[in-house]
């Protein structure tokens, strides 16, 4: 989906991760609360310093249709003339790995609701697994590839991007693709934005190089409305890879 399509289906809308009905989570009413990047300002002058700060309103997508997805169990090597030091060719992601805040999660994927707003893992078996959004680019490839997850559930407490906005610049995501190669990352920024003023060209615009956003809930939780009241998102940036084990590392491009 090129980028002015995929911009037209999101402007209004942005991304709200939360499921509805009584999965929705609250920890809020816990004494424990994931950590929370500072709340964008109306800046985007990069932000150096990840801190935990209190925040502050939001709609709610209805609950995926079809939360199936099953990690492929094999992949179909890449000829080696293909790969670039920073650019890899398309392939599907099937895992994440984020070291610095132990995450690890099979990789499922989501699309549009019939409204336009990006689905999320439904509730049931999948819900606690990362999800690469399928109009995006693949981890790797030019452009953004968006990979989203929850913060938590009402069920089962924090959920696989919790820590999601503890992370720091230089922290590392690794993202293994279809085609045995992992994609590796190094984060930029992280922020936290109100949900009705949700970035959507930052995320969504073309890039001329292989970015990577990660997207979860943050900021406190609104009780009528049933949602947090914010999104927290990684910007990331791909510097080098991991080629699968049977294939030789190819030769460095040297610039000149």
């Amino acid at each position: 989906m090129g980028a002015a399509r995929l911009l037209a289906f999101l402007t209004v809308a942005g991304i709200v991760l939360a499921a509805s009905g009584t999965t929705l989570i609250v920890l809020a009413a816990t004494a424990q609360t994931p950590p929370q990047p500072p709340r964008w300002t109306g800046s985007d002058a990069p932000v150096s310093v990840v801190s935990s700060v209190e925040p502050d309103p939001a709609p709610q997508p209805p609950p995926v249709e079809d939360d199936s997805f099953t990690p492929p169990t094999a992949f179909t090597p890449v000829p080696e003339a293909v790969y670039d030091p920073v650019l890899l060719p398309p392939s599907e992601p099937v895992a994440i790995d984020i070291p610095e805040i132990g995450v690890h999660s099979e990789m499922q994927q989501v699309g549009l609701t019939a409204e336009g707003t990006v689905e999320v893992p439904a509730p049931g078996p999948l819900y606690d697994q990362a999800a690469w959004y399928k109009y995006s680019s693949t981890p790797g490839a030019i452009g953004p590839a968006i990979i989203v997850g929850h913060i938590d559930s009402a069920t089962d407490g924090p959920s696989v991007f919790y820590d999601l906005g503890g992370l720091r610049p230089g922290d590392e995501v690794l993202v293994t693709r279809r085609d045995g190669t992992v994609a590796i990352f190094t984060v930029e920024t992280v922020r936290r934005y109100p949900k009705d003023d949700f970035p959507t060209e930052l995320v969504y615009g073309d890039t001329d190089y292989a970015a990577l956003r990660l997207i979860t809930c943050g900021g406190t939780f609104d009780r009528a409305d049933r949602s947090y009241v914010d999104n927290i998102i990684v910007f990331a940036t791909l510097v080098d890879f991991q080629r699968p084990s049977h294939h030789p590392e190819p030769a460095r491009i040297e610039e000149r």
